[in-house]
């Protein structure tokens, strides 16, 4: 079972702004990753000191800061206090147990969602934060660990297709919601997948295999509903033109996206619905066999009641009795036996007991 509530016992009493790694969580160095674009040139470098981001600040046309690695304090920190950070926003970028939101600084907006991928070997849906910030015509982006879903967006800068490299900051951030967005329809795919081979075992024979199963689905849409909500409603801002950064050009490229959402929410909703009505058929399944069980053994009980009487009276070893005497008593009372469960079990038939 996944954990809803996060432990932040060491958070307790700290100040305002205060970072630090979960207890076991070891720091690894960050990888950066600095991409520069206009409409005539582009460039792609890496950089090991996070120092030298100072001299991309002030730089020209756009400028992209990928941070691999959030778990290396001294170097997100460094990123923050170059470009003037809030310690709020350092706060919100290491703790990666943050709810989806936008906050709005003096000069810059802050935004945090949520990043899904899909073990191949396990079939999980694994969780990770993304942060952003939209300085200008500047893009600051945190994740968790190497490995993204912006490898498109690379192509499309270094390549110039489309109107990426024509664009400003706020663009670059549009298409990389826009990525974000886009990827959950990919995982939502795969559940439908899931879910019509589970729907198939249900209505055959269901197992207490594919319970849980049931039950590991359900809690991937809680999950995923609980993350799309807040998205929704921060790319609903951008699209409504509540967020001075964002320009009127971009506005409707935003509502594109917000449309996703809108999508990604009522296809999670729907498969909701589905799932319960799945968990029902299961339940109805397992009652519809008992049920059948029990109306089988119920017969047979009832096929050896007289059989059991005339069992019964045959074994009481009265002295007087008759036919304990009489020759062919044995396989008479067995063929009355035979004949009496052979009428009860024609009559069961026409009556379309069983």
């Amino acid at each position: 079972m996944r954990k809803i509530v996060t432990s932040r016992s060491s958070h307790v009493g700290a100040p305002p702004g205060t970072v630090s790694l979960k207890s076991g969580e070891k720091s690894r160095p960050a990888r950066i990753n600095i991409i520069q674009y206009d409409k005539d040139k582009y460039s792609s470098t890496e950089i090991k000191d996070a120092a030298q981001c100072r001299r991309y600040r002030e730089a020209s046309g756009v400028t992209w800061i990928n941070i691999d690695g959030i778990s290396d304090i001294p170097t997100i920190t460094e990123v923050c206090r170059i470009f003037e950070i809030h310690p709020l926003v350092l706060e919100d970028i290491i703790n990666i147990n943050q709810r989806p939101k936008m906050d709005e600084y003096e000069g810059y907006i802050y935004l945090t969602t949520k990043m899904l991928y899909e073990e191949e070997k396990t079939r999980n849906i694994l969780i990770e934060q993304l942060s952003f910030i939209l300085m200008g015509d500047t893009v600051i982006s945190f994740q968790e660990r190497e490995g993204d879903i912006f490898s498109p967006i690379r192509e499309r800068i270094e390549q110039d297709i489309g109107f990426i490299r024509k664009r400003g900051g706020d663009y670059l951030l549009y298409a990389l919601l826009d990525a974000v967005v886009d990827n959950y329809f990919v995982i939502i795919e795969n559940i439908e997948d899931n879910m019509q081979a589970l729907e198939n075992s249900v209505l055959k024979e269901p197992r207490n295999s594919d319970l849980r199963r049931l039950q590991h689905l359900k809690n991937d849409l809680v999950f995923l509903r609980r993350y799309m909500w807040p998205t929704r409603d921060i790319v609903g801002r951008m699209a409504h033109g509540d967020v001075s950064l964002i320009k009127g050009e971009t506005h409707v490229f935003m509502r594109d996206v917000y449309d996703h959402t809108m999508q990604v929410i009522e296809t999670i909703e729907t498969f909701q619905e589905i799932a319960t009505g799945m968990l029902d058929i299961y339940l109805s399944s397992l009652n519809n066999r008992m049920n059948a069980i029990m109306k089988f053994l119920t017969i047979i009980a009832t096929i050896f009641i007289p059989l059991t009487f005339i069992t019964g009276i045959y074994g009481m070893n009265f002295h007087y009795m008759p036919e304990l005497g009489w020759r062919w008593g044995y396989p008479v009372a067995l063929s009355l036996m035979l004949i009496i469960a052979v009428v009860m079990i024609v009559y069961f038939k026409k009556k379309k007991w069983f």
